[in-house]
């Protein structure tokens, strides 16, 4: 199977991820104006499934290290596939809430503030599991992160004010618990692989394979949240199945694409974690954050309407995050 060889392709690898994660939601606004992300989310976990299988076919069963996808399958224990499995069901559930915070606050809100959040949780819990790389610059970095959150809730804060409280609370809350998730999905994934790609412990999976049994966990586990999702939606009306199969082909696309952009992103970030570390692997990769802000702010102009103040602000979290993603690049 394809492995990384070094450090510094792990980073550059980690800095694809963050665009991967950071640029996926795009395809949501791709969509028709009358397609709700309720819908929408069905093909992104397709989509994410037919990613993983692929990869595993192709990259996860060429060359002659490591073991490829089918034989890791067949001799993987069953406590490591549900860990894997586990962590694709606790994902969905916060990437569901965070679609939904998008839906409503837009992504230079969601992204920041619940990404942002499962950044600064997802880095200290694989840490402790997996304490590779220097802490001072860590956490250093998470802390910088986490100044540039606090900066983003309040200058959503600002752009609402005089509009709909209920409307920016529920923005802001449903972001803050995908956030919380978020940071621990990773855990199970990483847990469930060996910690040597190249010769894998007995009962351990490939990174691979992982990634199929994690996809897996996101498809079956819609048929829960998103199924309640669409009879009880944060906004707007009821959707009912029926709706799915009145979607254009365009609509189908970009939602499969969606989740195969997310994919690779995924991916690449699990791939590096071998010589990058956990911690540092998937802190770099949310730093999406940055790249989905850039997004909201100056191509879907989220914040065209707000205050010089407002905008000034929005900056110095740009800043920051940059600043704090720097720190995890030189923490090894």
């Amino acid at each position: 199977m394809f492995i990384i060889e070094n450090y510094l392709t792990a980073v550059l690898l980690c800095i694809v991820t963050m665009l991967c994660w950071g640029s996926w939601a795009n395809t949501q606004k791709l969509t028709s104006s009358h397609w709700r992300f309720e819908l929408f989310y069905w093909d992104y976990a397709i989509g994410i499934l037919i990613s993983a299988i692929l990869f595993a076919l192709t990259l996860g069963s060429v060359g002659d290290e490591g073991r490829s996808f089918i034989p890791d399958l067949n001799q993987a224990s069953q406590e490591n596939l549900f860990s894997a499995f586990l962590g694709g069901v606790i994902f969905n559930g916060a990437n569901i809430l965070l679609v939904a915070a998008i839906s409503i606050a837009g992504m230079s809100v969601a992204f920041p503030v619940g990404i942002g959040i499962a950044l600064v949780l997802g880095v200290l819990v694989n840490y402790l599991a997996t304490p590779q790389g220097s802490p001072i610059l860590i956490f250093g970095g998470v802390a910088l992160i986490s100044l540039a959150i606090i900066l983003n809730a309040r200058a959503y804060k600002q752009l609402n004010e005089g509009g709909s409280e209920k409307l920016s609370s529920k923005g802001l809350f449903l972001s803050v618990i995908s956030g919380c998730l978020m940071g621990l999905f990773y855990k199970y994934v990483a847990a469930s692989m060996a910690t040597n790609f190249i010769n894998p412990e007995v009962g351990k999976l490939s990174p691979y394979t992982a990634l199929v049994l994690f996809s897996v966990g996101v498809l079956l586990s819609s048929f829960l949240f998103n199924s309640w999702q669409m009879k009880k939606p944060f906004s707007g009306k009821a959707v009912s199945f029926g709706d799915y199969f009145q979607g254009t082909f365009q609509d189908h696309v970009m939602g499969i694409l969606g989740g195969g952009i997310w994919f690779i992103g995924m991916a690449l970030s699990i791939l590096a974690s071998e010589k990058a570390g956990p911690a540092v692997s998937y802190g770099l990769g949310q730093g999406a954050t940055v790249v989905a802000a850039v997004w909201g702010i100056f191509i879907w102009k989220e914040f065209a309407k707000a205050k010089s103040s407002t905008k000034s602000m929005l900056n110095w979290m740009l800043l920051l995050y940059i600043v704090g993603l720097a720190l995890l690049i030189g923490a090894k």
